[in-house]
This record gives C-alpha cells, sequence and structure tokens, in this order.
C-alpha cells in the first residue's frame, strides 16, 4: 500500500488517479507531477517500486502545500477575511455564498434545506 503525506492510496487505480485522493492535488496537478517524474500515468498503484515512490514522495515535500498545511493556511485565510470584516468574511460566518450568485431561488448547498412549503393548506379540522 502506498502511502503518502499521510493519505493511503488506492491500489487498484491508476496513479494519475489515486494522486487525486490527496488534498491538494486534482488531475492536471497530478498529471504534471507524473509527467516531470517521467513516471506513466497507467501505471497501478501496486505497481509502483519504491525507488518511483520515494521519488514522489520527495517532490511532493519539496515542492507542494499538501493535506493538513493547506487546510491550516485556508482556514487562516477565511479566518482574516472575517476579521477584517469584509464582504467575503460576512458571507462566510453567515453561511451563503460568496461570488455574487443569487440567493432568493438557488443556494441550497450553502443555506440548507428548506423546512417549510409556502401555500401549503392544512387539513380541515373534524
Amino acid at each position: 500500500m502506498v502511502r503518502i503525506t499521510g493519505v493511503d492510496l488506492p491500489k487498484q487505480k491508476r496513479i494519475e488517479i489515486a494522486l487525486t485522493y490527496i488534498y491538494g492535488i486534482g488531475l492536471s496537478r497530478s498529471q504534471a507531477i507524473l509527467h516531470e517524474l517521467q513516471i506513466d500515468p497507467n501505471i497501478r498503484c501496486k505497481d509502483l517500486d519504491d525507488p518511483m515512490i520515494i521519488k514522489l514522495r520527495e517532490l511532493l515535500d519539496e515542492k507542494y502545500q499538501l493535506e493538513g498545511d493547506l487546510r491550516r493556511f485556508e482556514s487562516l485565510n477565511i479566518k482574516r477575511l472575517g476579521e477584517i470584516n469584509c464582504f467575503r468574511g460576512k458571507r462566510h460566518r453567515q453561511g451563503l455564498p460568496l461570488r455574487g450568485q443569487r440567493t432568493r431561488t438557488n443556494g441550497r448547498t450553502r443555506r440548507g434545506l428548506k423546512k417549510t412549503v409556502a401555500g401549503k393548506k392544512k387539513a380541515p379540522k373534524k
């Protein structure tokens, strides 16, 4: 089992896809990393040999900010926006969309489930 930056990569997946399980690495960054190290993107994780894994770990440690460090960096940025009381900081605190999306009809992801239904008639009492 390949373990990089505290994440166990799935054995059966291609290394190109498996690297995306690490927070901070998407598909394009994964492809760039493999191209830089000259590793075949179609090889499975279980077929990686030790020198390849060591090269991959070293490159990721020295060149990229991943997992816990990246999460901490993002949370500090969000905290800073709230402290300076800017628009985006206020929207983060209220749990609303930040980037100009409408919220009257959409925005359920950030606003949560709608619990009441407007215009619904109650059953008459007998």
